[in-house]
């Protein structure tokens, strides 16, 4: 039987998770993270297909990761493609402005003026060094599979982020408290805008 205080819990590990975007350089016990993960392997999947496929960056491919990826940034020529569409092709409404808030949030706590592209480089840099959170992971599924394994791989990522929220760790590393990005909570739309109530 569930208590009130592990509902409790439960519902606060879920309600405090927010977007981290500076981390302090505390280093992660392996031992937890390896428990962070059994226990998101609990994640629900489609007939146990079990999908998800896990990878936890050490230092030395993180640092050619990293180098990689901040060479792509600074090259002009660089052409970027997309494996597969994460993001609509054209935005509409209410979505526009929900994308355009909370990157304008971010940017105002960050002191990034609107057309500021330096500004907006190093916010992407800062992206693309893992905000410095000391464990940097990567998760994916096979090409072959379909939309229902990115479902798995989708509940499979949020049990990870709220294990990790149940340990003071958020996505993942100890957040940092005196960055001004991480005072922001992103807005979200209350129940009656995405709820039809069917009698």
């Amino acid at each position: 039987m569930t208590t009130a205080a592990q509902a409790q819990a439960v519902e606060h590990a879920i309600t405090s998770r927010r977007a981290i975007r500076a981390f302090l350089p505390t280093p992660v016990d392996p031992a937890l993270l390896h428990r962070l993960i059994e226990i998101a392997a609990r994640a629900p999947s489609g007939t146990n297909m079990q999908p998800w496929k896990l990878r936890v960056i050490g230092p030395q491919v993180r640092a050619r990761l990293e180098s990689a990826l901040m060479a792509a940034l600074d090259d002009p020529d660089f052409v970027q493609s997309e494996e597969y569409r994460y993001y609509p092709e054209t935005f509409r409404e209410p979505y526009l402005s929900r994308r355009r808030k909370v990157g304008w949030d971010l940017y105002g706590l960050l002191g990034v003026a609107k057309g500021d592209v330096a500004g907006m480089k190093r916010q992407s840099a800062a992206n693309l060094r893992f905000f410095g959170a000391p464990v940097a992971l990567m998760l994916t599924v096979d090409r072959d599979l379909e939309i229902g394994s990115w479902i798995d791989l989708g509940m499979f990522l949020q049990s990870l982020l709220i294990a990790a929220q149940g340990h003071g760790l958020l996505a993942l590393g100890h957040a940092d408290p005196d960055a001004p990005q991480n005072g922001l909570v992103a807005e979200r739309e209350p129940v009656e805008g995405f709820t039809t109530w069917l009698d």
